[in-house]
């Protein structure tokens, strides 16, 4: 095998799109908490420390799921399952990563943001992939705690606290996490039945599963309103977090209305996947110009 493919594998194996969304998540928090632009080390240390630590977690949970990975065709081609990467090496790969990405967090920015890195990776590792993924259909919504994370990363990084706002950015993610991944889990569903997962998506009805996906948008669009009076939002986050959320709510119902017809198709379940990804962009650039333009709305 050669050394670039064998890089591209252990790449392969800290999930990088998982990554990308952690990161669109991260800086906005950073300039929103900051109230321009932070530190530039900070943010350096922070960004590439939070990536790191997603990795990490990413690595540990294809070590643990490497034997339901090779039962679904979504999963079938991860290193682990194709060989390209041994058990041994992946573990000792996340193990590095992890530590590498705490002494980051710890000592470029504060102890608190290590610990919640740690917390981050834990969640990720132990709740969600070794507790919840195999033995509810509420895994997701609580394991995807973990992906909430890089908020309160974040807001630490540059307060060394966590403060309410911080807490909303954390709430707006955990909430807008089922709506996104339910979508994908329906186009799926006969992967992860193969593989005994129970996620809502695959084992309940289409007709069940849009409800829960639309009343989990709502959720998320009014919790994101709440940082307009206990956040300090500006204008800018104010109309982004209305129009977006307006057209993700469409979505939803779209969805919703097609799955209570029976016309359900993968192009309209991924169009919402996809969508979601589109909304929590705009939400959170919009937190990021936000700062830069007028103060806050009330």
């Amino acid at each position: 095998m050669t050394a670039g493919r064998k890089l591209r594998a252990y790449v392969a194996l800290t999930k990088p799109r998982v990554i990308e969304l952690l990161l669109v998540t991260t800086l906005p928090t950073m300039i929103f908490a900051q109230g321009g632009l932070p530190d530039l080390w900070l943010v350096v240390f922070t960004m590439i420390g939070g990536a790191l630590a997603a990795g990490s977690a990413g690595a540990f949970n294809c070590y643990i799921d490497r034997d339901m990975d090779k039962l679904m065709k979504r999963t079938k081609n991860r290193p682990l399952v194709t060989g390209e990467v041994t058990p041994r090496e992946a573990m000792v790969f996340a193990w590095v990563l992890g530590i590498i990405s705490i002494a980051l967090l710890w000592f470029g920015a504060n102890p608190l943001t290590g610990l919640l890195g740690v917390g981050a990776i834990l969640l990720y590792v132990v709740l969600y992939t070794l507790i919840l993924k195999r033995r509810t259909t509420q895994n997701i919504v609580w394991g995807g705690a973990a992906g909430c994370m890089p908020a309160l990363i974040a807001w630490a990084a540059v307060t060394n606290s966590v403060e309410w706002p911080a807490v909303i950015l954390f709430m707006i993610i955990f909430l807008w996490t089922p709506p996104h991944y339910w979508p994908l889990s329906m186009k799926y569903g006969e992967d992860y039945r193969n593989a005994s997962v129970p996620m809502l998506g695959a084992v309940a009805g289409a007709k069940l599963v849009s409800v829960q996906v639309v009343l989990y948008a709502y959720a998320t669009v009014a919790c994101s309103l709440l940082l307009v009076p206990v956040g300090g939002a500006g204008w800018v986050y104010t109309v982004a977090a209305v129009l977006s959320g307006v057209w993700f709510l469409a979505e939803t119902h779209r969805l919703h209305n097609r799955a209570q017809h029976e016309n359900l198709t993968d192009k309209t379940a991924m169009k919402v996947f996809h969508g979601s990804i589109s909304y929590l962009t705009v939400l959170f650039l919009a937190l990021a110009i936000d700062p830069f333009v007028g103060g806050p709305l009330l």
